[in-house]
């Protein structure tokens, strides 16, 4: 797999634009759901302009918690009023855009701190946004494309971080499904190469990876 690089080419409050370079087009993604003033996603995918957009964020999983998504002023997780976005979901991707779910953000309360833990959250988001089964799937029953690691972790330093494991268990699931492909994607820090990411960007673990730049 070659890993294709991204530029960040502007941002609004938290809402993230990036022109992917690409051998054969550019490909841009969005980030949503941290923006009220940003629309709702079914009008952000309806402009055409985007091949990925990225929900942000799961701020909130690992160490005995369950995970919780927060979209901001969008919807109320705790209430189920997510579920709702799934045809929005729908609607994105029969526009021929990817959907993907970004972990963490700014301020997260999360742990992934062993490989059992890696594999735990990979088959929570399999099964809750992926293409797995549960009674409590916190978009609805529509099947996301993939999950994006955001820039707020360190996925090299010390103490380890587990985030190579919770990309391959990801990957597994896809390959166990019938070659479902799973995206991952991932944005550094900047400068490049950055300390955080490390290595992780030639392992060939990610389809995607978020270059952000200053303007």
């Amino acid at each position: 797999m070659t890993t294709k690089s991204a530029i960040f080419v502007i941002f609004i409050s938290l809402v993230s634009f990036a022109l992917a370079i690409d051998s054969n087009d550019s490909i841009l993604a969005i980030y949503w759901g941290q923006n009220g003033k940003e629309g709702t996603l079914g009008e952000a995918c309806a402009t055409g302009n985007y091949d990925y957009v990225i929900i942000a964020f799961l701020p909130s999983f690992g160490n005995g918690q369950t995970p919780m998504i927060n979209l901001g002023d969008h919807c109320d997780p705790y209430s189920n009023g997510c579920a709702g976005l799934s045809s929005d979901i729908k609607s994105c991707q029969a526009k021929g855009a990817k959907v993907l779910l970004s972990l963490v953000g700014g301020g997260g309360s999360y742990s992934n701190a062993s490989t059992q833990d890696a594999s735990e959250l990979a088959t929570y988001l399999w099964n809750n946004f992926l293409g797995g089964l549960s009674p409590s799937r916190p978009l609805g029953p529509a099947v996301l494309d993939g999950i994006d690691f955001g820039i707020d972790y360190d996925i090299e330093g010390d103490p380890k971080q587990y985030w190579r494991d919770l990309a391959k268990f990801l990957r597994g699931y896809g390959m166990a499904n019938q070659g479902q492909k799973v995206y991952i994607t991932v944005a550094p820090q900047c400068p490049f190469p950055d300390v955080w990411i490390g290595n992780s960007l030639i392992t060939g673990l990610f389809d995607f990876v978020w270059f952000p730049i200053l303007q």
